[in-house]
């Protein structure tokens, strides 16, 4: 009798939190969510050297954020620190560090901080952030080692956010983000069949949705919105199917311009 009861009780609050969370989701699209304040907050960005890791670390600089950049390229890393302090960052520090290195990962963590996760968990504080892509989604043609490290990021990230939620470590955030392409010079000459509905998008437009993510609390952000759209699609359709709309969006055939990286001379 007791297993029913509780089995009864849980789809109670089951259901109570979903109505809950679609009510509140409603008011939401209604009203923008409040955005949390990240002054003072230490805000760590690899691949801030350049492209999207800069201009991410230009806005948490006006943001009053504490910023901790990382990036290979140690003069790249020293010029977004300069660019950092003039936007009004009052605290900024810049490590060169090959984050494909495990040793050199531990080594520079341990000048700015001795550990990540434990140290959010034992504080039930912190934000996850993670740059995967619409690669990450779906496969796409000509992308298949891409696909696969950002597929393998996604699928990290939501493990970890899983892991967070199962210990009820409800101070500790993530967000993880899948914009379609941006125009950061990575993948130069690639375009789409449909730009008014799958853009090629602008970096300080792709920065300023993900900001608002993170200080909006959101799990997921897919850029453009109607990236919503074709996963809800890929999933119920038929693999013909979903095969023919991919197909006839263009989306297997985004890499046929593809010229590769421009190199500063």
């Amino acid at each position: 009798m007791a297993p029913d009861l509780n089995s009864t009780k849980d789809l109670f609050v089951f259901l109570g939190k979903s109505v809950f969370s679609v009510l509140e989701d409603m008011v939401f699209t209604l009203i923008p969510k409040p955005q949390k304040n990240v002054a003072g907050e230490i805000v760590l960005i690899t691949g801030a050297g350049s492209g999207l890791g800069r201009l991410l670390a230009l806005k948490f600089a006006s943001l009053g954020s504490v910023l901790v950049l990382w990036d290979i390229n140690k003069e790249g890393t020293e010029e977004t620190c300069e660019m950092a302090r003039a936007a009004g960052a009052t605290r900024v520090y810049a490590y060169t560090c090959d984050c494909s290195q495990r040793e050199e990962v531990y080594r520079v963590a341990d000048e700015t901080y001795k550990a990540f996760l434990p140290a959010m968990i034992a504080n039930d504080h912190g934000h996850l952030v993670c740059i995967s892509s619409s690669a990450g989604l779906t496969g796409v043609n000509g992308l298949a080692d891409y696909c696969a490290s950002k597929f393998a990021a996604f699928g990290f990230a939501e493990a970890v956010f899983a892991e967070t939620v199962a210990q009820k470590q409800m101070g500790i955030k993530t967000t993880i983000v899948c914009p379609l392409l941006i125009n950061t010079g990575m993948f130069e000459g690639c375009t789409t069949k449909f730009p008014s509905l799958l853009p090629v998008l602008e970096p300080e437009y792709a920065v300023r949705k993900i900001v608002d993510a993170i200080l909006q609390e959101k799990v997921y952000l897919y850029i453009p919105r109607v990236l919503y759209f074709l996963v809800f699609l890929k999933s119920i359709l038929s693999s013909k199917i979903a095969t023919l709309l991919f197909e006839y969006l263009g989306i297997f055939n985004v890499m046929d311009g593809f010229v590769g990286k421009k190199k500063k001379d």
